[in-house]
Parts: structure tokens; sequence; C-alpha cells
């Protein structure tokens, strides 16, 4: 083997290496949390560590299920947030799907301008709009309900964006069409655009349903007064404090909390990779 092709493998190990290195820092959480849910806070604790527990134990999943805090119970908690991020996604796709269709396919006034304003808004960190944004959903009457939880995340310039780079590739023969058969602009969108759009549909609904399923700060300062609304991160955070010395039971609820958006994206996951591959290609 001559010098060059030496160095060429010497860098495809070190590249393979490190990505392992880092798979593994990523699954380490999650592979350590499968086996420590069903040990008692004893062996949990022990030292030394044993990876599996002696004898495994279903103890820390009923106290998850069971249990009622000051009004917060976890199975309530499990359901209003996954009825928060179904609704979401399904408000954000549609709305951010119409939004990216008519900056893709339609001309009206000022459209530069206001497609220019709406990109600005990528650039603005959301932790600097907080309390404004606390405000304005307190002006209007939406703290402690359903409505704080789902409408001021649902339009995203990103995804605006997004949908409209994938629009633009398709032939407007197709859209010119549809237009002459009568079906106008919203007729269009619907039965031509939409089920040619599955893949960045999926790719787009799933981030949007994390980012709604794994929200934590602006739940925690939105609902306060409303146990039976309160999201998932929320009631981990009342059982890491109502069981400081029994860790058990928080892995075991953070156990559940990351199987739903787990089994998505087992079963999306073709899609995701392909959403990823058109991106880079476009």
């Amino acid at each position: 083997m001559n010098k060059k092709g030496f160095k060429n493998r010497l860098i495809r190990l070190t590249k393979n290496l490190l990505a392992l290195l880092v798979v593994a820092a990523i699954l380490f959480p999650i592979i350590w949390m499968l086996p420590a849910a069903f040990k008692d806070r004893t062996e949990l604790f022990a030292i030394p560590n044993q990876f599996l527990p002696e004898e495994w134990s279903l103890d820390n999943f009923e106290k998850v299920f069971t249990l009622t805090l000051n009004g917060y119970n976890f199975t309530s908690s499990l359901l209003a947030t996954l009825v928060v991020a179904v609704i979401a996604t399904a408000l954000s796709l549609f709305i951010n799907m119409m939004a990216g269709y008519v900056f893709a396919r339609m001309e009206f006034p000022l459209k530069n301008v206001i497609w220019w304003s709406v990109l600005i808004t990528m650039f603005i960190p959301g932790i600097t709009i907080l309390l404004t944004s606390i405000r304005v959903v307190n002006m209007l009457k939406m703290v402690d309900t359903l409505m704080v939880l789902i409408i001021p995340g649902v339009v995203s310039a990103y995804n605006i964006f997004y949908f409209r780079q994938f629009f633009l590739a398709i032939p407007k023969s197709l859209e010119d069409a549809a237009l002459l058969d009568g079906l106008g602009h919203f007729g269009t969108f619907w039965h031509i655009f939409r089920p040619m759009s599955t893949t960045p549909m999926i790719v787009i609904g799933i981030s949007v349903f994390m980012g709604y399923w794994n929200s934590f700060m602006w739940p925690t300062l939105t609902v306060s007064d409303n146990a039976q609304i309160a999201q998932v991160t929320q009631i981990i955070r009342v059982l890491s404090d109502a069981y400081a010395g029994d860790y058990g039971v928080v892995v075991a609820a953070s156990l559940i909390s990351i199987a739903i958006p787990l089994v998505i994206y087992l079963i999306f996951q073709k899609k995701i990779l392909e959403g990823i591959a058109t991106t880079g290609l476009k």
C-alpha cells in the first residue's frame, strides 16, 4: 500500500471512530435508562453499580401512573401533551404549506417585502421575545388554556421557507393544467401540491411534533393553574422534586415520555432520510 492510500485509509478510520464515539455519547443515556427504570432505589445507587437489575421490578412505572401530586397526574399530562402536539402539528402543516404555496406560486402586491419580512424572523432568537410573547398571550386571556400551548408556535418562517423551496421545484405545467380545469389556487394546492408533498410533510411534521412534545419553558411560564393540561415535561419536573431521592421513578417517567417520539421516528425513518437527501440535492 502506497503512502497516499495509507493516509486515506487512516482518515476514514479516524472519521468512523469519531462517528462511533458521537453515537455512543448520544445513545448512552437511553441505554442506561432502560434497565435503570426497573431498579429500586438501593440498586440504582449501589456502588459498584450493575448495569442490569438483580430483580426486575415494575414499581417505578406503577408509581408514575398512579400517583397524583397537587392535581398533577402523569397519565393526563401524557394525553394532554399528545393532544397538543397532534393538533399543533396538523395546524402547522396546513398553514405553513399554504403560505409556502402562496410565496412560491402566486403573485400579489409587496410580495418580496412580505417574504423578506418573514425570512428576517428566522434570525431572531426566540428567547429575546419570550417576555413580550407572554405579555401578549396574557392580554389575550390565553394563559392556562390549550390555545396558549398550541397557537403561538404554529407559524414558522423556516417551515414556510422549506415548503416554498419544495413547491418551486414542481413543474409549472401541472399548476397550469389544474387552473385550466377550474380548480382554482386552493384546489390546485389541495389536490396537486399536497399529495406530492408527503416527504416534506413528514419531515416538518415530525420536527414540529418533537418541538411541542419536548417543550418545557413555554408551558411552565404559561400554564401554572391548570394541572389538567400540564405537559409531560412539567410532570417530570414535579416528579423530580417529589422523588428527589428515588430517581427510578423519574427515569421511568422519562423513558415513557421518549417512547412515543421514538416509535414515530421508527415508523417514518425512511421518509425522514428521503427528506434529508432531497434537501441536500436542492
